[in-house]
């Protein structure tokens, strides 16, 4: 889903083809770049480049970097975003598929488990007390909910987007940042839904995290100058079905979405004199928002 589409060759000669062709990066020659190394000059991906004072720099550079009078830690990599460099960039992702996957195998087993994981408001529905649901106390159903799938095709569907989006998203920003966007994301999505929706329906799904990795993504993109129009068609691609499908819960796709931007906006652009500040403040400004609707919609179903 996040890769350009191949644009046709026509009968030109061969240096012309060699003159217009797209760098790759000299660590992973399958995938083009337009970032270019600072010190040595060799292209580089989002996923090899280090933040460095002007530009980027490759690995190499900066592990052969010497005489800098800085402490160790300060030439260690790191990604765009500031997180350190893993030697697995997808670990976070396996993993969250992982947790996805395990629960799908769960409620299947035991069909009853999937009634105390759902998101739902209050059960029964005003005017009745609520015994179940977000306004009975079960707050944790916002958390349950986003790892919770029952159709194969829904599961499948949040998986591969996971895995498509997920994995550029966390050599980009690093585990911890990556992580903090994806649970966020699935909070506000699942915040929205409940102040939104009627309070009996149940709602399911990592939806509200994957749009929030495709708002990021969005913000990546547009960060190191790519091609715009592929994850642009994509999203409209889901928004269609978003709205033209009557048992999708819009709100977590749009609550997810707009966490995902703001959230991925301050991570790809906060300074980097105050970078972990800005990052995590926005995460924590989000949280206080999805914090706000869920005990505003609480006191309404009270």
């Amino acid at each position: 889903m996040d890769q350009a589409p191949g644009s046709p060759q026509g009968p030109t000669d061969q240096g012309s083809q060699d003159a217009q062709r797209v760098p790759t990066c000299y660590r992973h020659p399958d995938r083009e770049t337009g970032i270019r190394c600072t010190r040595c000059e060799r292209p580089i991906c989002p996923e090899c480049m280090v933040d460095a004072s002007v530009g980027f720099q490759c690995p190499d550079c900066v592990r052969t970097g010497s005489g800098t009078g800085h402490a160790p830690s300060a030439s260690r990599p790191r990604t765009l975003a500031g997180g350190s460099m893993a030697s697995d960039p997808r670990l976070v992702t396996k993993i969250l598929m992982g947790i996805n996957i395990a629960v799908f195998i769960a409620v299947h087993v035991d069909s009853s488990l999937l009634d105390h994981l759902v998101l739902i408001g209050a059960w029964p529905s005003p005017p009745s007390t609520a015994t179940a649901g977000v306004a009975g106390g079960e707050w944790y159903r916002l958390v349950t909910s986003m790892f919770s799938h029952w159709e194969v095709w829904h599961i499948a569907f949040n998986m591969l987007s996971l895995w498509w989006l997920g994995g550029p998203l966390e050599a980009a920003l690093g585990r911890a940042r990556y992580l903090a966007l994806y649970l966020v994301s699935g909070l506000a999505g699942g915040a929205l839904t409940y102040l939104l929706a009627s309070p009996s329906q149940a709602s399911l799904g990592a939806s509200g995290a994957i749009f929030g990795l495709f708002g990021a993504t969005a913000v990546l993109m547009r960060r190191l100058n790519y091609d715009m129009r592929p994850i642009i068609a994509l999203l409209v691609i889901n928004l269609i079905i978003t709205f033209g499908w009557g048992s999708i819960a819009w709100q977590a796709h749009i609550g997810g979405l707009v966490a995902g931007v703001v959230i991925g906006y301050a991570m790809v652009h906060a300074p980097r004199e105050r970078r972990a500040l800005v990052q995590y403040g926005t995460c924590a400004l989000v949280l206080a928002v999805v914090l706000v609707m869920t005990l505003v919609r609480t006191v309404q179903l009270g």
